[in-house]
């Protein structure tokens, strides 16, 4: 089913509120298999809001309508839709009954004409009751395309979606399930590349790419009448991709709240390992992200950011010289101040970042140059990064994220060799 979201109103327009019924609805329609293809947004003007349900009736199969159902003289969404189907507008008596009680538990209130056309309906319409006001909603079928009205307030048209409405549509028991895949290393116009033969024959399930800051997900999507049979189908989807240009070396996690830095924690919890940092570039970015979790003393004793080649010198015990001739932006560098933070602090390993975030270059070095140094009891390595095009905040979020899949890495290493 192709539906369409009108939102009627032109305060929308004019930015005095923001539409968030569209997003709403498109949530909820996802889950019961509604694919939503347009959203729309259109004033209180009956020949703009005549024409775009011509348009509508065109292309959709379910057309969805919000706002305009109040007593004011600019509310004419039912109005309009009743002439455009040739049809009149009677009363509900539910909603009559209800705009009765209204109206007699108050009675200071001044009930006008107006506020009737609050309890009608497209004549034919099967209504849908509000919950939380007193503009009554509808369905109804006609030509093959089915139109629903709601209220515009998000207090009155959530619970009459949710307790009306998709009852009503969620016919035929299907559900859209999804699988989010995390990737870490990989860029979304490469991963996109490698992909473009599945991309090109996707039918169900489907698969899209977002690129975010460092990395980049694929979400699958599946319609199926229950978590089994859509898990069937993501299953043989994701093993299509993973088969593809060696993804799987890229692939770090799942979900869409399952980070790179969630997973390498709950990596260091699981085996009982502790972490150090010794931070120049990132200026203690790393260890703020590490003591973002719950439990994080478990797995972070403490650590050092040094930004100067004084404090390196001083609060990491490196020899002054050593620094003098390597530079701060180095290899030795990076090596020296990981080996160091893990064994000031008794750690099992130690990261640190040293590196160039701009906006100048340093030491010869261009902006986003990074080296990353990680010390063990059995060895200590530094990795360079280099990070190009980027602002000098995303240099070093992307700087950390590099740290932490070293690490996580690291971890599965040493765990498949245990």
């Amino acid at each position: 089913m192709k539906a369409e979201v009108i939102a009627v109103g032109t305060e929308i327009l004019t930015g005095q509120i923001v539409n968030t019924n569209a997003q709403f609805l498109s949530e909820k329609f996802a889950q019961i298999g509604v694919d939503v293809f347009y959203h729309v947004a259109v004033g209180d003007n009956e020949g703009r809001l005549m024409a775009t349900l011509e348009t509508a009736k065109k292309r959709s199969d379910l057309v969805v309508l919000c706002g305009g159902l109040g007593p004011t003289d600019d509310d004419l969404t039912k109005q309009i839709l009743a002439q455009f189907l040739g049809r009149d507008l009677v009363f509900d008596p539910k909603a009559v009954a209800k705009l009765d009680a209204f109206f007699a538990s108050r009675p200071a209130s001044s009930r006008t004409p107006n506020n009737e056309r609050q309890a009608q309906i497209v004549e034919g319409s099967t209504p849908l009751f509000n919950h939380t006001g007193l503009a009554v909603g509808g369905l109804i079928t006609q030509d093959g395309v089915t139109y629903v009205v709601l209220p515009g307030p998000p207090s009155e048209l959530k619970p009459m979606v949710t307790k009306e409405l998709l009852p009503l549509l969620d016919s035929e028991g299907q559900q859209l399930y999804s699988r989010v895949l995390r990737f870490f290393g990989i860029g979304e116009s490469q991963l996109v590349t490698i992909l473009a033969d599945v991309i090109a024959q996707q039918t169900d399930p489907t698969l899209a790419p977002y690129a975010k800051t460092g990395e980049v997900t694929l979400r699958l999507s599946t319609k199926a009448t229950s978590q089994e049979k859509a898990d069937a189908k993501l299953d043989q989807l994701e093993e299509t991709i993973l088969s593809h240009g060696q993804l799987s070396d890229y692939l770090y996690g799942y979900g869409d709240a399952n980070s790179l830095e969630r997973v390498t924690f709950d990596l260091l919890k699981t085996q009982g390992k502790t972490l150090t940092a010794a931070e120049s570039l990132t200026a203690g970015l790393f260890q703020a992200t590490l003591a973002n979790f719950s439990g994080a003393s478990e797995v972070f004793k403490g650590g050092f950011v040094t930004y100067s080649l004084d404090q390196k010198a001083q609060m990491l015990q490196i020899a002054r010289e050593d620094l003098e001739r390597h530079g701060v932006v180095s290899e030795a560098t990076a090596c020296a101040m990981a080996e160091q933070a893990r064994k000031l602090t008794g750690s099992d390993y130690g990261v640190s970042l040293t590196g160039v975030a701009g906006p100048d270059s340093l030491e010869g070095h261009p902006v986003g140059t990074v080296f990353i140094g990680l010390s063990s009891a059995t060895e200590t390595k530094a990795y360079q990064v280099r990070i190009g095009g980027r602002s000098r905040q995303d240099i070093r979020q992307i700087a950390c994220m590099n740290a932490f899949n070293l690490v996580r890495q690291t971890l599965l290493t040493s765990e498949n060799l245990v």
